[in-house]
């Protein structure tokens, strides 16, 4: 016994490094998925400005650009569909490929553009690998990530939808200058640059290990597992919760083994939306509910018509316009970075309904201003202008720190691994429909109740956002994504799944015999 005093000190004095090597790996992987959401980012960046210059070109309507700058949303879901069944047929890794040069094309058929139709149809083609992307990142993400990191690393591609927005931001602010005709299809064509870049750095990275269960390959699991968690006691843990969640017997410990039954795809959409359990009605409520939050209260409409929101506000002039914007853009940015900080140490659920009492008092601030500066009868207060710039800086600052991120960090650890695929694609579809609902309307919604009205509006939203949150959602820090299926109670739906896997596998080697 005395000799085995030192392997053990041994083994304690390597954990450290061999954690910091697990923690850097998961961060590259975490940050190379992630980059696909600066597709939608910079999408959302871009148009804001673009669509100034796109309305006096091409002479199209106000309703015109609604549609043209909201339409996207309801195309990406397309992709966001497909993508519960790509991922689940060629894995994680190669639909995020899939993605990217999906966008690419978008882009470039936006760029090239003629006339409005062809300008929409470019639009269809990059709304797909929009939804492709916002479907596929977190999910990989929250895959690979060890639960001590995992809510740091799955709020990326929040981070990387910020820093594609303040770089559409600075594309229309540099390409402002040039002739109208060119400006904006450059503001636009750029766009299929990251998409390339991404590709190619994807390749690099290590697929899912949960998907590679899925398809029996528990050696090349077991590899990427100790290669992204904090301890080799946490990567075997891991499997084993994973086997258990694919319904592969425990004693299977083979490099391959026979993959878990293929015939789920009607299974799951059954179990999710046709006879869904208490449980899983609840964890599916949970995910589609803060998705739909998170666009009902008018972040797009700020981010995508922040010029025009401005110019409603006294700044008429377009240079001034898309700088203000970028400031905009900036505070996004900052303070994504500082929620990636905070996730793991303060928790989901404080972050989140800090953040949306803080949405609440910025947009009835938005909301007093431009009603202060409608009525006045110059339309000119300096306060008031000032009011409603800070008030728009605070928002996204507050929409930033908690509700945008803990969206995509939440709904993908609670969703069960046999639902994940399917149920997230189903929390993006919400969340696009209403984000593409909320920016198709917004210029016909402050016509009819003028834009002060607009954003009183969307603070009431936000209020029941609260309330929502507060009654809902439980606190997920440091817990594994098997262990969600405790907190929401769907284990016991996984044991029934795995006990009849195994009885079909025992059945089969009986008929063999």
């Amino acid at each position: 016994m005395a000799a085995e005093v030192p392997d053990h000190s041994h083994r304690g004095m390597v954990a450290a490094p061999a954690k910091r090597k697990s923690k850097r790996f998961a961060f590259a992987c975490a940050m190379l998925a992630s980059m696909t959401s600066i597709l939608l980012g910079y999408d959302i960046g871009v148009m804001s400005g673009a669509a100034i210059f796109i309305k006096d070109d091409l002479k199209i309507s106000d309703t015109q650009v609604e549609i043209l700058l909201g339409i996207l949303n309801l195309y990406s879901l397309v992709g966001s569909y497909a993508a519960g069944f790509t991922s689940d047929w060629i894995g994680r890794r190669y639909t995020i490929v899939f993605a990217a040069g999906i966008f690419f094309v978008g882009a470039l058929l936006m760029g090239f553009a003629v006339n409005y139709a062809f300008l929409m149809f470019g639009r269809f083609v990059a709304g797909i690998g929009v939804g492709y992307a916002l479907m596929i990142a977190p999910v990989y993400t929250a895959e690979v990530a060890p639960a001590s990191s995992r809510g740091f690393l799955t709020s990326f591609p929040e981070v990387f939808i910020n820093s594609g927005i303040l770089l559409g931001y600075v594309s229309n602010y540099g390409f402002a200058r040039l002739r109208e005709s060119l400006g904006w299809r450059l503001m636009l064509g750029v766009g299929a640059i990251p998409s390339v870049f991404l590709a190619l750095g994807v390749l690099a990275m290590p697929e899912s290990p949960r998907w590679l269960v899925m398809q029996g390959r528990l050696g090349d699991a077991r590899r990427v597992l100790d290669m992204t968690s904090d301890t080799p006691e946490e990567a075997q843990l891991r499997l084993d919760d994973i086997k258990a969640a694919a319904g592969i017997p425990e004693g299977c410990n083979d490099d391959v083994v026979p993959a878990p039954k293929k015939n789920q795809g009607g299974r799951v959409w059954r179990e999710l939306l046709l006879r869904p359990t208490p449980a899983v009605r609840r964890v599916l409520l949970t995910a589609v509910g803060i998705h739909f939050f998170q666009q009902a209260s008018g972040i797009d409409s700020v981010v995508l018509y922040s010029p025009r929101v401005f110019q409603k506000a006294g700044i008429h002039d377009k240079n001034k316009l898309l700088g203000t914007t970028v400031a905009v853009g900036v505070t996004k940015t900052l303070f994504i970075l500082v929620a990636t900080f905070l996730l793991d140490r303060i928790g989901r659920r404080p972050l989140l309904l800090s953040s949306t009492g803080g949405m609440i008092l910025s947009l009835a601030g938005l909301g007093l201003g431009l009603t202060l500066i409608d009525h006045h009868p110059d339309g000119q207060l300096r306060w008031a202008v000032g009011l409603c710039i800070a008030s728009i800086l605070g928002y996204v600052a507050f929409f930033s720190i908690g509700l945008g991120p803990i969206t995509w960090v939440y709904s993908s650890e609670i969703l069960p691994l046999r639902l994940r695929a399917q149920g997230a694609s189903i929390a993006v579809a919400v969340n696009r429909v209403t984000s593409g609902v909320i920016t198709m309307t917004f210029i016909s919604l402050y016509k009819a109740i003028t834009i002060g009205g607009s954003f009183f509006l969307y603070g009431g939203i936000a209020a029941l956002a609260w309330v929502f949150f507060f009654a809902c959602l439980p606190e997920t820090r440091g817990r594994t994504l098997e262990d969600m299926e405790d907190l929401f109670g769907t284990r016991n739906d996984t044991k029934e799944t795995t006990n009849g896997v195994e009885m079909a596998n025992a059945s089969q080697g009986n008929e063999k015999i």
